[in-house]
This record gives structure tokens, sequence and C-alpha cells, in this order.
């Protein structure tokens, strides 16, 4: 298991319904795809989609940063293998295009692992197969006011019980209010709705607006400030009824140490691209400890393997953006994702990608 090359590849590949998300425009997923091949020839995957740029800027960072630190090395050792690279860019990185490129040889690291070993990963770490529940997401706010309450009815149509909306950037604090009291009047009190802030409010505004949405029953409000605020966080979460949560933006456990420590954010979101798998495991020890619940953003297809590991998972994310990528995609069926019982993560890209989407910046 000695690994022997890292390659990456760029990819631009058009999303099957392009996110209106208000504030981002996303014409392509752009990919970066990280391939780590042993000398035995176990290649292990792993990819980032980075939404906002840096593609090549992270490329470059794997290459020139991490991939001499790999090379040679035991791929089973990962753990040691992600401190090694961690120390390594230290002073370069903590956050930010290092932990991004992490991340990515992370997830290929393990995911070699499990085909080495010919287990899915959710078996390597001690987990079980169960279906685990996962909730509609991209309600954009892009999509206006009916857009949003038709996409949510498309999800309950398929069998979902939670959907995620959108607030803020595009729409006045009234006009949020009322967004989110007709998606609850459109889908009665069954649905599970998450209202999804994108880091969107100041303090005070996410306590006024806040008190307003608490007649709504919802089942958490996400991002209300920009991730560094973690003193609005807490504010925020004593001053509402409605669940605070957040942790896409956040990397490492050590970036998410004020939530542990105060325990007044029940579920934490953290992003693979932020940490890889190792992280990932990390984080959900400590929120264990903490009483604190995990659901991942985004990566569903990833992040199941953990969830289906681990004591306690709350929410899988399904956008819908990824299904069109893979050889085998894993479907929800009725608002429910199963772990796949293929070696390592099972996932693998569609060979004619590399072929017929290039990167175009």
């Amino acid at each position: 298991m000695q690994i022997a090359d890292i390659r990456t590849h760029l990819l631009s590949v058009p999303f099957a319904d392009p996110p209106q998300t208000g504030f981002l425009t996303l014409p392509n997923i752009d990919l970066l795809v990280v391939e780590v091949e042993t000398r035995d020839g176990v290649v292990g995957t792993g990819h980032l989609h980075p939404l906002a740029g840096g593609m090549r800027t992270l490329q470059t960072c794997i290459h020139e940063m991490l991939a001499p630190l790999l090379i040679g090395q035991d791929a089973r050792e990962v753990e040691g293998l992600w401190q090694k690279m961690w120390q390594a860019t230290y002073i370069q990185g903590r956050m930010g295009i290092t932990v991004m490129a992490m991340s990515a040889l992370d997830i290929a690291l393990w995911d070699a692992v499990g085909r080495a070993e010919g287990k899915p990963l959710w078996q390597l770490w001690g987990g079980r197969p169960d279906p685990l529940p996962i909730y509609g997401s991209g309600c954009f706010r892009g999509l206006g006011h009916d857009g949003m309450i038709e996409k949510a009815q498309r999800f309950v149509d398929q069998g979902y019980s939670a959907i995620k909306m959108q607030v803020a950037h595009l729409f006045s604090h009234d006009e949020d209010v009322a967004n989110v009291r007709d998606m609850r009047a459109a889908l009665g009190d069954d649905i599970e709705i998450m209202v999804d802030v994108n880091q969107g409010w100041r303090a005070d505004e996410a306590i006024a607006v806040g008190r307003r949405l608490d007649d709504y029953r919802l089942a958490w409000l996400e991002e209300p400030v920009i991730a560094d605020d973690f003193d609005g966080y807490h504010a925020i979460a004593e001053a509402i009824r409605t669940p605070v949560v957040g942790g896409e933006n956040h990397f490492t456990h050590h970036d998410l140490e004020p939530f542990f420590a105060s325990g007044k954010i029940p579920i934490l979101q953290p992003d693979i691209m932020r940490g890889g798998y190792t992280e990932l495991r990390v984080i959900a020890d400590r929120a264990h400890r903490a009483g604190l619940k995990i659901a991942p953003h985004l990566f569903p297809e990833l992040s199941v393997h953990l969830m289906a590991s681990i004591p306690n998972p709350s929410w899988l994310e399904d956008m819908g953006w990824y299904e069109h990528l893979w050889v085998q995609p894993n479907r929800a069926v009725d608002g429910m994702l199963t772990p796949p019982d293929r070696p390592g993560h099972g996932m693998d890209f569609r060979p004619e990608l590399f072929r017929d989407h290039p990167y175009r910046a």
C-alpha cells in the first residue's frame, strides 16, 4: 500500500438543474478530482467542489505542497498522513486552500484503504448499513416565493419528510417571514422545514426575524450570521426558540471549539471539503461528547459513510446536484439514503466526464 502516484483532474460539468442561489452564479459543477495510486495498483479517489473558484490554486497546492509528503508513504496510515500534511502546512494553512487540498487527498486515501480491504467505509469504521434520513435541499431564494414552494412540493411528492428553503440576501425581513409562513401553509404540519440564511444577517437582525419565524415550527435556522461570529451565534440561540445550527464554513474541529464548549448549537454541519473524512470523524466524536448531533453539509454520497458509523447522526442533505456524475448513483428512496456496500466510498465518476468536460475557468 505504498503510495506511488498522485494525479489530479479539473472538470466543468454542467448542472442538470442549475441552482438559483441568488448570490452565486453556478452554471457548471467545477470539480477537482484526485487519484491516489499505490504500488500494487489500488486507486482511491477524492474530489472537491469549491463553488467559488480556486481550482488551479488547489491543484497547485496538492502537487507542490502535499504530494511530496505522501509519495512513498503507507496509504493505510491515513490519520498519521493527515497530521503530517497539517504540520507541514501550518504556517500557510490551518484553514482555506491547504485544508481543502488535504481533504481531497484524505478522501482518496480512505477510499484506497477501503478498496484494498474490500470493505465499504461504514463497515471499516464499525457502522451499520441502515437507511438514514435525508432532507430535500435546494429550495433556493433565487426561485422566488412560488418557485421555492413548488420545489419543496416536488421533494415532498418524492417521499421526503423534510425540506430546506432560503432567506436573506434577496428579500426584506417581511418577505422572508411571508415566504416561510406560506411554505408552512403549503406543506402542512407533518413536513420538517429548515431555513438557511447563508450568513446573511447580523445578530440583531437574526434575533428579530428569528422570533417572528418561531411561530412556524422550524427544524432549524442555519448559518444566521458570518461563521466567525460565535458570540452572535450564541446570542441568537439564547433569544429564539428555533434551534440554531451551523458549521459548513468552519475548518476542522479547532474552528468549532466554541460550539463544543457552549453546547448551544445542537446540530453541527461540517463540510467534508474542510477536513476530509479524518476530521469529520474527529468532529463527530467531539460533538457526541458535547451532546451535539451531526448533519453534514452537502456530499451525501460521501458523508453517508460517516453518518452510518457514528452514534450522533442527524440529517443528510440532498441537493440533487451530483447524480449524473456517477457510474452508480446512490439515490434516496422515500427520504432515506442507504450506505452503499461497494468497497471504499463506493463512488466512481463516469469515465466520459474526463473526456467531455475539461475545466473552463
